[in-house]
């Protein structure tokens, strides 16, 4: 019989916090097969890091991930390699492996970028909106207003990904889709800590995209959305944790 997952160490070599006190407080997340496993493990670890289960600035031990995902550590290494060089992880010499802490910068740069993307994309998709899409996105505007109503982080930053990347789909245009696709992981790595703040307004400013939408209106589709990702990102920078000068 195998034996579950040992607890993890709260603190590292460091002194940094590990991964004990948001793994251990969750339901060990097993990986499964047949897909190549190393796939399989940097999606998984890089869904733990974007969902804010692993925080930034965080310690990761390779055998206690490797534990909690039931492998060995080969295909840890390998995932951390990989999430270093996309700049989801830092390896420090003689320290090991921390999650990435964002700067006030960077954050800034990618959601500006994402503004540019996600308002023509907006334009676009009022040019092409069908009344079954539009319905859709009704639909996915009531998801996300259930999340709301529930205070469910998670929920919400799925749902805003959900509606986002059918505004997206509607454009039809295919390289659009894929810068965007490009950064869509980042943007939920900071939107976590601000879905629940931005909360009401956000899913009212959805609203209003999707009414300039079905009316056909891409002028007003890309001035609404040009407003909600500005105010998105004004409010990363106005977070209660965020650095103050």
């Amino acid at each position: 019989m195998s034996q579950p997952a040992s607890p993890l160490p709260d603190r590292g070599p460091t002194g940094r916090r590990t991964a004990k006190g948001s793994l251990s407080s969750t339901a060990a997340k097993r990986v499964e097969r047949p897909a190549p496993l190393r796939q399989v493990v940097y999606e998984a670890l890089a869904e733990l890091i974007i969902n804010r289960t692993l925080e930034p600035g965080q310690h990761l031990v390779e055998a206690d991930l490797a534990e909690y995902l039931g492998v060995s550590r080969q295909p840890v290494r390998e995932a951390l390699q990989r999430l270093q060089s996309e700049g989801w992880v830092d390896l420090r010499p003689a320290q090991g492996a921390f999650v990435h802490l964002p700067t006030d910068e960077e954050a800034d740069q990618l959601l500006s970028v994402r503004s540019v993307l996600e308002t023509h994309s907006a334009k676009l998709a009022a040019e092409r909106a069908s009344a079954a899409d539009v319905f859709r996105l009704h639909e996915l505007q009531q998801v996300g207003l259930k999340a709301l109503a529930k205070e469910d982080t998670e929920g919400l930053v799925a749902a805003n990904a959900a509606l986002h990347g059918f505004i997206t789909e509607l454009s039809g245009n295919a390289v659009l889709a894929e810068l965007i696709g490009l950064v869509d992981r980042r943007v939920r790595w900071y939107y976590t800590p601000i879905a629940r703040p931005r909360g009401r307004d956000a899913w009212n400013e959805h609203e209003e995209l999707i009414q300039a939408i079905a009316a056909q209106d891409a002028g007003a589709a890309e001035k609404i959305m040009a407003k909600h990702t500005e105010r998105t990102r004004q409010a990363y920078h106005e977070r209660p944790e965020a650095p103050r000068s």
